[in-house]
């Protein structure tokens, strides 16, 4: 980068939000116009995707810049962090940079305990708040803050019937906590990670976000009768019982108004999270901050939100779950308004970051950077040949023994459940939904043998060191 000025990084995680939310990149039914505007003063790659529809896999991967095999981090309730893995602000913080975290971590297990945090991830300032709900006391900080305001989890929030009131949810405190962390620090270089919880079940927006999206008038999940005949059983499962094994709605038990219901809530939620973005791109406006901050904003993970008779998460890989929304913008040092239709992975998003602040990129990284198409060096409609997803067991007690890895050129998608006969292959040319199975479609023979070759190929490059005999991908 030509600024001799290190750049600030300001690093926007949601939980579990689909790549399709965002007006600006064709979605009438959602108003997001902060988002709109960082699409409109930066790079939105538009083909962007997670290596694991599961948080603690995907958090790992684009934390550290490897796949989530080579972490060892490959499911949710892991009960450690590996400490030889390397994190970006561990990095940074280690080349003058003060890094702060708000909100989610997720590097090891959760539920019922406080997150282990690893010895080395350097944030300095770490206000950790792995949900908004009341299950860790004053060791979550949200719960503190909110108590500290008078407030009790329990007589305040009120579920899917209009949460918790705009100014005490924990989007709003996540970005109350990031304005106080960058205006300690207006005189030096920081990276923040923010990591919002939304839009992440239980489903639930404050009632003027809900209002604003009337039930009626949002859109069908994607679904096709007897599309399930022939795919995986955990599908069918989890139709008839109830997405995540049975934590979500059956599907196949909900009416039309409900499925629609859902996403409104979900709109809702997100509709939120941009208000709140908002703030924060307006605060780094009135401090002078915006022209030398990089934001990335994109999630960990999708969520199926009815699609294919499923709601929540687990293992698939339906573009709802592993295709997510990826925006890198900084008016005055990367190019604006560019849509790049690039296959591109989150995994790519650490080497970027380095390469942004002009730290050289480890060799141990597995993803490739997109500085070149941020400053115009290429083409942006290319940079990989492939987007390459693994699920390893990723949600014990769901969909149990379940491995499985994903590989799509742009055009085809397998995905090989290892140890069974069974699989899926979409040709998303002619069937962008993902209705149809070609998997043992006659037909499709002799592509479905390129495809489970070139997948073996990719789970290859991800052993740590890559192999010599590895190429290009």
């Amino acid at each position: 980068m030509s600024n001799k000025i290190k750049p600030n990084i300001l690093w926007i995680c949601t939980d579990q939000q689909r790549f399709d939310t965002i007006h600006r990149l064709g979605n009438t039914h959602i108003n997001t116009p902060n988002l709109d505007r960082l699409v409109d003063e930066g790079v939105a790659f538009t083909r962007a995707y997670c290596q694991n529809p599961v948080c603690t896999p995907s958090r790992a991967s684009f934390l550290t810049g490897r796949y989530p095999r080579t972490t060892r981090a490959t499911k949710n309730g892991n009960e450690y962090f590996p400490e030889d893995e390397v994190l970006v602000p561990h990095i940074l913080s280690e080349n003058g940079y003060t890094c702060g975290l708000v909100g989610k971590l997720h590097l090891s297990a959760a539920d019922g305990r406080v997150e282990r945090r690893p010895s080395h991830d350097g944030y300095k300032m770490f206000k950790w708040s792995h949900g908004p709900r009341d299950g860790w006391g004053d060791n979550n900080a949200y719960q503190a803050w909110l108590k500290g305001q008078g407030l009790s989890w329990e007589k305040d929030y009120h579920g899917r019937n209009g949460g918790i009131k705009t100014e005490y949810h924990q989007t709003t405190w996540c970005v109350n906590e990031s304005i106080g962390f960058i205006g300690e620090h207006l005189n030096d270089p920081w990276l923040l990670s923010i990591n919002i919880f939304d839009p992440h079940h239980p489903f639930d927006p404050p009632t003027e976000f809900k209002n604003k999206y009337p039930v009626e008038d949002m859109p069908l999940p994607k679904w096709k009768e007897g599309e399930l005949d022939n795919k995986p059983f955990i599908q069918q499962q989890d139709y008839e019982h109830g997405g995540q094994g049975g934590l979500g709605p059956s599907c196949k038990k909900l009416s039309d108004w409900e499925k629609k219901n859902y996403i409104s809530d979900y709109y809702a939620m997100i509709d939120l999270i941009d208000e709140q973005i908002g703030r924060l791109i307006n605060y780094l406006d009135e401090t002078g901050q915006r022209e030398n901050t990089i934001i990335i904003f994109h999630s960990d993970h999708g969520e199926l939100l009815g699609d294919h008779g499923q709601i929540l998460k687990g293992g698939h890989f339906y573009e709802g779950l592993v295709h997510v929304p990826l925006i890198i913008s900084c008016p005055d040092r990367l190019l604006k308004s560019v849509q790049s239709r690039a296959l591109v992975e989150l995994v790519d998003v650490a080497p970027t970051i380095l390469d942004l602040v002009g730290i050289d990129i480890p060799d141990r990284m597995q993803g490739k950077s997109l500085v070149s198409i941020l400053d115009g060096g290429c083409n942006p409609d290319i940079h990989k040949k492939s987007v390459y997803c693994e699920y390893y067991n990723s949600l014990p007690g769901v969909h149990e023994g379940v491995c499985a890895t994903m590989y799509y050129d742009g055009r085809y998608k397998i995905v090989v459940y290892h140890g069974s006969d069974v699989g899926e292959l979409y040709d998303l040319d002619s069937d962008p939904s993902e209705f149809d199975n070609r998997w043992s479609d006659s037909d499709y023979q002799s592509i479905k043998s390129e495809l489970l070759l070139a997948n073996f190929e990719r789970s290859v490059s991800t052993v740590d060191p890559v192999p010599v005999c590895v190429g290009k991908f």
